[in-house]
């Protein structure tokens, strides 16, 4: 290096300590939390055909109705498939937990160990699809307005931000409150992009279905007010040559079909009216895939494994309520679940017992607490009920049954329990401690979910609770669950490799109190709240892991939850009109990187019209 360089060098090393403070600093083009990225260097991703021909569609089915383009808002049936009219800052590699790779921001400047703020350097070609310049006004625009007029599950996730400011037309820089929240540059650079001028005569927070303007690889091209919804890949997105859009968003449409339940969608799915499906229910599975289409090779099942946590399925208790706030009275019906039997009798043996909330991944607390736990734990301890102090220091487990389908030993032990936490039985039925009968709801918005739950509603009658299954629509479920008015409900919870924010949103005190938010439990322990800012405030992926695990075991001992089943593998169906990558990635399916074979496609329109 020569001494004029040497000197340019040091000139902006004395600027940078001057401005922000002697820091490590990194400028990159990825964020990597926790971990080292591994294809910053490439031309493509290693699951893309970055040869892979455009053209075609893909179609797939919508729950119930829709009524609202604008998905961050909170308001309303948002649509399907929103998300690809937009882009974000950067986008997530399939591939590897916490790493991000540039979109609309081509590098990011910040301290990973003191993370105050961040710097996105935007790429100079980002455009919306209008032609118009994308620049760093609409990034600002975008935050500031999530900060004030988006859902308040959002608003939480992002509360650590505490200014955006524009350094010049293709800098913007965010600072945060804290300065030890490494995931927040993650957070901010996965949030779409919305345009300023865009929303200058529009009101954000109200429910629309006018088309917004974004940056993404495709734009609206037709709107069957709630029954479907068409995207078409604009020829001239800005972003298509990206290593990371190599061999990405193939298709020239895709369109979502909305249904009102899932059997109703399974037979659209069987016609043809659309072509890609995922399933959910064991016994369709298992049973369900025998109509001549398969049999004849034109429509294809595939199970995808993939290394993400499996999704926690769950009974949720609202601990708001009686007797649900009573953790005897919630640990006492987890023995009334019967998961052996109904795996065995329903399910056709397909799923596997949850016994975490961070199953088939490496944060899963097993057995009893590590030292490096246990010294997590300690001053924690004096905060917790005896019951959940018990479990977090044993080595925790669900209740087992013998698969009879009597439970008979388990429902004994729950009877004890109650018992001996002054409940009283009379005439048969269970007494609360105020001397009343115990009666509740449980919600439900799914038609097939009875056939599952009536085992459960049973078993809770041989305790003598009477439980009234309540089945409603979707807009109603959602609305009731916003405002946490139900007494039990399912869940289904998609958990991450690099959990960090959102477990505040689904545990944390504050969020028990939001209107909107995920803490559907409503639970309140300041235990937990401290278990989570460890985690959101972890150094490290060895920190990462242990305090996951804290966390893990603070949830399962309180009994928020009864923990159902669940698989660590994706199961597909669809019509045999598509190629994918000969490699797999490992977090996600990657349909995004799948395309069009027009033989085949062919094939399958010929079949269908003789249908």
């Amino acid at each position: 290096m020569d001494r004029l360089a040497k000197l340019f060098c040091f000139a902006a090393s004395l600027l940078l300590s001057t401005q922000y403070g002697w820091s490590a600093l990194q400028t990159t083009s990825y964020i990597a939390i926790h971990n080292t990225p591994k294809y910053a260097n490439l031309s493509a991703m290693p699951y893309a055909n970055p040869h892979a021909p455009k053209g075609g569609y893909i179609s797939l089915s919508g729950k119930d109705t829709f009524d609202n383009l604008n998905a961050m808002n909170g308001k309303g049936s948002a649509v399907e498939g929103i998300d690809y009219i937009f882009d974000s800052l950067m986008k997530n590699s399939l591939d590897e937990p916490g790493v991000m790779y540039p979109l609309i921001a081509e590098k990011v400047t910040f301290d990973p160990v003191k993370t105050k703020f961040v710097i996105y350097h935007l790429n100079k070609k980002a455009r919306f699809s209008d032609g118009s310049a994308l620049t760093a006004e609409d990034v600002k625009f975008t935050l500031d307005t999530y900060q004030t007029k988006s859902n308040p599950g959002l608003q939480m996730y992002i509360a650590d931000l505490e200014k955006t400011e524009v350094l010049s037309k293709h800098q913007v820089k965010m600072t945060f409150k804290s300065d030890s929240n490494s995931e927040m540059p993650l957070i901010l650079a996965t949030l779409p992009i919305y345009s300023k001028k865009d929303w200058e005569k529009r009101d954000f927070t109200k429910v629309t279905m006018q088309p917004i303007l974004g940056s993404g690889p495709y734009t609206i091209e037709r709107i069957d007010a709630g029954r479907s919804i068409t995207y078409k890949r604009n020829p001239n997105y800005w972003a298509k040559d990206i290593p990371l859009n190599k061999g990405k968003y193939n298709f020239d449409r895709i369109k979502y079909v909305y249904y009102r339940n899932l059997d109703v969608a399974f037979e659209g799915f069987k016609s043809g009216q659309y072509t890609y499906h995922e399933e959910y229910m064991a016994r369709k599975w298992v049973t369900g895939y025998k109509f001549p289409a398969v049999n004849s090779g034109l429509v294809i099942q595939q199970k995808f494994k993939h290394q993400n946590p499996a999704t926690t399925q769950s009974f949720v208790f609202n601990t708001r309520k009686k007797p649900f706030n009573d953790i005897h009275f919630r640990q006492a019906l987890s023995y009334a679940y019967d998961f052996e039997w109904q795996n065995k009798a329903l399910f056709y043996n397909q799923y596997q017992r949850l016994k975490s909330y961070f199953s088939n991944s490496e944060l899963e607390a097993k057995g009893v607490p590590s030292a490096a736990e246990l010294q997590i734990l300690k001053p924690l301890l004096s905060k917790l009920h005896p019951i959940q102090k018990q479990g977090v220091l044993s080595s925790w487990k669900s209740p087992v049954s013998d698969a009879s389908g009597f439970n008979r030993e388990n429902l004994l032990i729950a009877r004890q329990l109650l018992l001996k936490a002054g409940y009283q039985y009379k005439n048969g039925k269970l007494l609360g401690l105020d001397g009343q009968p115990i009666e509740f709801e449980f919600l439900i918005f799914q038609e097939s979910l009875q056939r599952t739950l009536m085992p459960f509603v049973r078993n809770l009658k041989r305790l003598g609770i009477q439980v009234n299954v309540r089945q409603i629509d979707v807009p109603q479920y959602i609305e009731r669950m916003r405002r946490a008015d139900f007494e039990m409900t399912t869940n289904a919870l998609p958990q991450s490799l690099n959990p960090g924010n959102e477990q505040a949103q689904f545990w944390g005190s504050a969020a028990a109190d939001q209107a909107g938010n995920y803490n559907y439990a409503g639970i309140k322990n300041p235990a937990i709240d401290e278990a989570i800012k460890l985690v959101i405030n972890a150094p490290n992926r060895e920190q990462l892991v242990i305090r996951t695990k804290v966390l893990d075991r603070l949830l399962r001992s309180g009994y928020y939850q009864i923990l159902t089943y669940g698989k660590g593998e994706n199961w597909l169906a669809y019509w045999n009109m598509y190629e994918q990558p000969k490699v797999k990635p490992k977090l996600s399916v990657g349909v995004d990187y799948w395309w069009s074979n027009p033989v085949k496609a062919n094939k399958v329109t010929q079949y269908l019209r003789k249908q």
